[in-house]
């Protein structure tokens, strides 16, 4: 005789591994890590070589192309409230980092700031996360406060290069950690993405402005455009 349980059993049973496993956020395949081997080697092919660029006279290191499975790894981690998928993808900079910035052995960086509203609505600040795990893994020292944004901003991506430009006037001031003691090492603005540069920019601008040097831009993705290759800085 067939036991009625056994269908139901089976079932928790399967749920049970998926919760206890974890689901892949970008193909829902089960997975004991935070992408399925599968997604995992679809986002290491998105890595950059080399990792640095300039862009208007600025140092960019930039981990990945803005592109495929690594911009559904950051649509994941922003939008659907998946803050864990930092973790890894900051590891995967600071491995980059180790071998293409092997000389940058002390410095600081900065995360770009979210608006308090913007962040309380999504819980988490994905550029201070990506910082958290980066810093952790390169030993760089992490200065969470270093930048306040003051002004809530429209979204950039609807926007032309000028009107993003307009938009950012004005909406960083120095945070309270550097407000207090400017830093002694070179500072290092990082970012989840970089397109036109004017979030940066704007945000390297307040710190000039105090006479705090940024040396570069760290960023986990960059969109494709033709710019030279920087030495290191």
């Amino acid at each position: 005789m067939l036991n009625p349980l056994r269908p139901w059993h089976r079932f928790v049973q399967q749920s049970l591994r998926l919760v206890v496993k974890g689901v892949c956020p970008l193909c829902q395949r089960a997975t004991s890590g935070a992408f399925c081997p599968a997604c995992q080697r679809r986002l290491l092919q998105c890595q950059r070589s080399p990792a640095w660029k300039s862009v208007s006279g600025l140092p960019i290191f930039a981990w990945g192309r803005y592109e495929g499975a690594l911009k559904q790894a950051i649509a994941a981690l922003k939008y659907y409230n998946q803050p864990q998928l930092a973790e890894p993808l900051g590891h995967w900079m600071a491995q980059a980092w180790a071998t293409q910035a092997a000389g940058i052995r002390s410095a600081i960086v900065v995360p770009i700031p979210m608006h308090r509203q913007k962040q309380q609505q999504r819980g988490f600040n994905q550029a201070a996360k990506l910082a958290e795990s980066f810093c952790l893994s390169t030993g760089l020292t992490l200065t969470s406060k270093g930048l306040t944004r003051v002004r809530a901003t429209e979204a950039q991506f609807n926007l032309s290069i000028a009107a993003r430009q307009q938009n950012l006037k004005d909406a960083f001031c120095l945070g309270t950690a550097l407000a207090k003691q400017s830093p002694n090492h070179p500072v290092f603005l990082l970012d989840d993405i970089y397109t036109t540069g004017a979030t940066v920019q704007a945000a390297a601008q307040t710190l000039r402005a105090h006479n705090i040097q940024v040396k570069g831009i760290i960023v986990l993705a960059m969109a494709e455009r033709t710019a030279p290759s920087a030495p290191l800085p």
